[in-house]
């Protein structure tokens, strides 16, 4: 399949996620939605003559080449979203970006990925929340991603590195450049272990409206959503607000009532929006992460009999360690509905139960 091809998709004119995936299911490529008449463009579903009269400019491919250049000069993955690298959690998102530019070696599709979000403005006590964070979960074998803005963000890369926990910064720029440009050293530390991720192309600016669309990209990437220290306003909220749009779990660490820096996080856990967390222990309780001599005993069980081959499935899956329900639903295929119908009927002849946090181990 030509990455020149898939490239150029998302610099077509009027041409959002949305209309692509749409044109994307229609003629199974990339490259034959450019070879497409003009008839056949509008057999689309919201594809009409000025959205088909821009697919068939070629201003599109040669800005594709622009970036074809940069890509190969700095060793730049490009992810389409039918691709098998492709982050499995965000492509279940009905707004995922149909092309993720990527630098970086870790595994987007890691079992297990928290993001830690919260103030730019962080004080001693985030500071000190985030390292513990970290310290704890280095022996959980996860995946820590952010914003590489300053604050929070920052700390909670600087700690993962120091933990070597790989970590990924989810950028509102082109690979390019680094904003805020004080983080350049810490970003080329995370190139090494972790990555640096980025829905947008070449020369694009980090402008107010791309941070946004960055956080929901840090919010489907995750298992699990943290919110360290929050004003009553900005960013985690949103990402915040956006990981419970798409099922995820949200935590938030409380402050006291009187520290602004942490209204927001009191407002989520206030308003049901994020369970209260006070320490690493119960974030890993939560998400079913505890290892249990029961766990590990888990593979030796005999296969119950009378099962459907859906629910022998699953089983297997569940038989070394628990699994998240949306990481079952990928690795079962199949839909959310048929997924619990058969999670149900295990979980009532007692040889499955559920924990905190969607997840399902073996009884």
């Amino acid at each position: 399949m030509s990455i020149r091809h898939q490239i150029a998709l998302t610099f077509i004119n009027s041409v959002g996620h949305v209309h692509a995936k749409n044109l994307l299911d229609h003629f199974g490529s990339a490259e034959a939605v450019f070879t497409a008449s003009p008839a056949a463009l509008m057999e689309v579903p919201g594809i009409g003559n000025v959205i088909a009269g821009e697919i068939l400019k070629t201003n599109a491919l040669k800005l594709a080449d622009e970036q074809l250049s940069f890509i190969e000069r700095h060793n730049v993955q490009v992810l389409f979203y039918t691709d098998e690298a492709y982050p499995h959690r965000l492509r279940n998102c009905f707004d995922a970006p149909v092309l993720l530019y990527y630098k970086g070696n870790a595994d987007l599709n890691h079992p297990r990925i928290i993001s830690i979000v919260g103030t730019r403005k962080a004080t001693e006590y985030g500071r000190q929340l985030c390292k513990q964070l970290c310290e704890a979960l280095a022996a959980y074998d996860v995946l820590v991603v952010s914003g590489l803005a300053y604050g929070i963000d920052v700390a909670a890369h600087k700690e993962s590195l120091h933990q070597n926990i790989p970590t990924v910064g989810v950028l509102a720029h082109g690979l390019e450049r680094i904003y805020p440009p004080l983080h350049q050293p810490i970003a080329q530390k995370m190139v090494l272990n972790g990555g640096l991720l980025t829905e947008f192309p070449l020369n694009t600016i980090p402008i107010k409206e791309n941070f946004p669309q960055r956080n929901r990209i840090i919010a489907g990437l995750s298992d699990a959503t943290i919110v360290i220290e929050a004003a009553a306003k900005g960013g985690a909220l949103i990402t915040a607000e956006i990981a419970n749009s798409y099922n995820r779990d949200v935590y938030a660490f409380p402050g006291r009532t009187t520290d602004t820096s942490s209204q927001g996080c009191n407002f989520l856990i206030r308003t049901n929006r994020a369970g209260l967390i006070s320490n690493a222990k119960d974030l890993i309780y939560n998400l079913g992460w505890e290892e249990t001599l029961q766990h590990k005993k888990a593979g030796q069980r005999q296969m119950p009999i009378g099962l459907s081959a859906e629910e022998q499935r699953i089983v297997e899956l569940l038989k070394m360690s628990p699994v998240r329900i949306d990481e079952l639903s990928i690795q079962c295929g199949l839909s959310q509905s048929q997924l619990a119908m058969h999670l149900l009927s295990l979980e009532m002849q007692g040889i499955l139960v559920s924990l905190p946090g969607k997840v399902y181990q073996l009884n």
